[in-house]
């Protein structure tokens, strides 16, 4: 059974953290969201999938491959070109990037499903297929039911009595929202819509192709699921996800390393002294972190491999990525650090670097600055602090 992973996006609303990595590649405590995916279309029988891929294309194939360790076959259609040597992304959208690979050699052949490749999603995908096909559906958009006052956050899906899809709301507000349920972005579709795309131009699934459909009246459905569906569209969704991990409130997303004391997990190697610091779970610590006598962790945080958390420093409620070094007496609450940013539970990014606090926030294998002023600790606190 084939299967389309849309993974040709920039990631804008996740910079800065898709600066260098991209959206199918973000970690969820070291596991790419992508790989989630893979394995929960082979437990119910994809195991050929193409993937669109434009934005660090080059990440997410030398990464992926040809899927044979994840027990799938992979191939991927690149959405771009050369300039003066260097890959230019050129994404065609969700819509156009299908287009490109039917046009290419008729690929898609038989119902096949398409993900968006930066979700976590627990669907019985097995009962979506089976109600798509009930109906005779051209196109399934699978939806979920949110409370009222979250309609205005998500692409609203408009139904009739039998789910035959007649209308679409974009973040409409909650008076104004005629249905509660909303896009998952995960389809199911027939070959034969891709007859609806234009070829060789930009064209996208939910703007474009399905109101589409809707005008021309064809068999195009609602197969409403109840599941855990969880996005990660912006940094602040990201910061949510590792929590609900940590917290056990996702499903199917196991914490890593061993648990060397109740809520604790680390990774291999990690030097600390249990007894001279402060750690309160739940915590995940990547392998070969040093963390310092003094410093004080709380949970729910993620401290990436390879970081450096200094004598004092402070980590409450945060995730810090791989190679990060919080010097003495920082203090990060609902933060995220990422290479040179520090971005806080709202979205708010402030330039280590360029703020010049880089002396306190940085990459832990560059030598670490030796004297510290006390004022620039109090801009510090003024930046990043609680």
């Amino acid at each position: 059974m084939k299967a389309m992973i849309l993974a040709a996006g920039k990631g804008t609303r996740v910079r800065p953290i898709t600066y260098t990595i991209p959206k199918p590649l973000i970690p969820i405590l070291q596991k790419p969201v992508m790989e989630f995916l893979l394995e929960l279309l082979r437990q119910h029988g994809f195991d050929q999938i193409m993937v669109n891929v434009s934005h660090l294309a080059h990440e997410i194939e030398s990464y992926f491959r040809d899927g044979q360790r994840f027990g799938v076959d992979i191939a991927y259609s690149f959405e771009g070109r050369i300039v003066d040597g260097e890959l230019v992304g050129e994404a065609l959208g969700s819509a156009g990037g299908i287009r490109r690979i039917q046009d290419f050699n008729k690929f898609f052949d038989d119902t096949f499903v398409v993900l968006c490749g930066d979700a976590l999603i627990d669907l019985d995908l097995t009962e979506a297929v089976k109600q798509h096909k009930e109906r005779g559906a051209i196109a399934t958009i699978v939806t979920k039911e949110v409370p009222q006052d979250k309609v205005s956050s998500y692409g609203v899906v408009v139904t009739d009595e039998e789910n035959r899809i007649i209308a679409f709301q974009e973040k409409p507000s909650m008076d104004e929202a005629l249905s509660n349920k909303i896009n998952t972005g995960i389809y199911i579709l027939e070959p034969e819509v891709i007859d609806y795309i234009p070829p060789q131009q930009v064209y996208d699934l939910g703007s474009d192709l399905f109101p589409k459909l809707v005008e021309a009246g064809a068999p195009f459905y609602s197969v409403p699921m109840d599941f855990q569906w969880v996005d990660i569209g912006k940094v602040p969704d990201y910061w949510h996800t590792i929590r609900g991990v940590l917290l056990g409130e996702i499903n199917n997303v196991e914490i890593p390393g061993t648990e060397v004391a109740p809520g604790i997990h680390t990774g291999l190697n990690v030097a600390v002294n249990w007894d001279k610091v402060d750690i309160t779970g739940p915590v995940y610590i990547g392998g070969m972190t040093r963390i310092e006598d003094g410093a004080t962790i709380v949970g729910p945080a993620m401290i990436g491999p390879n970081c450096w958390i200094c004598s004092g420093a402070t980590v409450k409620n945060s995730v810090i990525f791989e190679y990060s070094r919080l010097g003495p007496k920082v203090r990060l609450v609902d933060k995220l650090v990422f290479g040179r940013y520090c971005v806080d539970k709202t979205g708010t990014t402030i330039d280590v670097q360029a703020a010049a606090l880089d002396w306190l926030i940085t990459d832990s294998r560059q030598t670490p600055p030796k004297y510290e002023l006390k004022e620039q600790e109090a801009i510090a606190q003024l930046l990043i602090g609680e």
